[in-house]
């Protein structure tokens, strides 16, 4: 074999610069265009964009989860989160399909390709709303979970109040400053998403805590025998019943919401063939650990589990340590949310910029 057989292989699409270092280039450019090509980002790598992803999608939601196999059943409810897993899949396949045929690199500026101007301000204005509505109901929660709540004359004490009793340190109002001054506003000031990566995989390991904790308390009580056989069918018998069935709908469809990242994790990716194996690791990752916590979660606690399955952790397990991991599953999720926070604000910052400013250039390369 000769050199002139060796034939070259095919290059991938690498976001790697390929720029040659000037001796007697000026260390700032003249112009804000020129500063294009120095920049000493490499690309994301495959692990931090799955992690990021799983990130956007694992929130809130998952504690609802359970409660979805109350009302479906064990078998109709984990076939539903397969079926949404795959429907996720094929509407990002869309998204990623038409970006490329329109060589756009946001979801705002596919919007605008497909729709208009409108369609474009239209979308944004969503995000914003969704967006904005999901944090503020994640600062409830952590303040919920981190400083008590009161209802109908009833306290429910937090985690803080419980371990150290009632100060003005640990309030919801000082409690969410420090969060917000402390967690969130550092964060929140990253300008590529890959720099959430640890924070992300982080976020998911906590994820997982609550997943260990559940299956490992299940496994010990159904070992002693106090757990009943789970419903594995939903119980239809009238009509009420039957209209109970589509409760479960807002849970499912928005379990999986996690589009308005998708550009910015393409973007930023070193190898950018690799976005759909990214997108579905994360799907099967995800999928994977809303199955088991809402087999084991039901399995747990059976007719008893609540609408939001972590107010189950707040009454006696029944088990030795009980109370430690009870408060384990409820610090280990307020710390989840406060690292999904950044996450879902990234893209917020985004559109309100491009709603705002949309003839600037976009935030991202600013």
């Amino acid at each position: 074999m000769t050199i002139g057989d060796i034939t070259p292989k095919k290059e991938r699409k690498s976001r790697r610069s390929k720029h040659v270092v000037d001796d007697t280039a000026p260390l700032l450019p003249k112009r804000q265009d020129e500063d294009a090509g120095y920049d000493e980002f490499n690309g994301a790598s495959f692990t931090g964009a799955v992690f990021n992803l799983s990130t956007t999608v694992v929130g809130a939601g998952i504690m609802a989860l359970p409660a979805t196999m109350k009302v479906l059943g064990l078998i109709l409810g984990i076939a539903m989160i397969i079926f949404m897993a795959f429907l996720t899949d094929a509407s990002i396949e869309f998204l990623l399909r038409f970006s490329r045929a329109g060589k756009t690199t946001s979801y705002g500026s596919l919007m605008g390709d497909a729709f208009g101007k409108y369609g474009r301000i239209f979308l944004q204005i969503c995000v914003l709303v969704n967006n904005i509505g999901v944090l503020i109901v994640y600062m409830i929660i952590i303040g919920d979970v981190l400083s008590g709540t009161s209802s109908s004359g009833v306290h429910h004490a937090g985690v803080l109040e419980g371990w150290f009793g009632e100060h003005w340190w640990n309030g919801r109002t000082f409690v969410l400053i420090v969060t917000t001054l402390g967690i969130f506003s550092p964060l929140a000031c990253f300008k590529r998403i890959d720099s959430l990566r640890f924070t992300s995989a982080l976020s998911v390991a906590l994820a997982v805590v609550f997943l260990v904790i559940t299956v490992g308390i299940a496994i010990i009580k159904l070992i002693s025998g106090t757990i009943m056989m789970p419903r594995l069918l939903p119980d239809v018998t009238d009509l009420t019943s039957f209209w109970r069935l589509f409760t479960v709908v807002p849970v499912l469809v928005t379990a999986y919401i996690c589009h308005y990242n998708v550009h910015s994790i393409d973007n930023e990716l070193e190898d950018s063939t690799q976005i759909k194996p990214v997108v579905r690791t994360a799907l099967a990752l995800c999928s994977t650990v809303y199955i088991m916590t809402s087999f084991f979660g039901f399995l747990l606690f059976g007719d008893s589990t609540l609408d939001d399955v972590l107010a189950n952790f707040d009454t006696d397990l029944g088990i030795p340590y009980g109370s430690l991991l009870n408060d384990a599953v409820r610090v280990s999720y307020a710390a989840h949310l406060m690292l999904v926070f950044p996450i879902v604000f990234y893209p917020l910052r985004l559109n309100m910029d491009g709603l705002l400013f949309p003839s600037a250039r976009p935030l991202a390369l600013s």
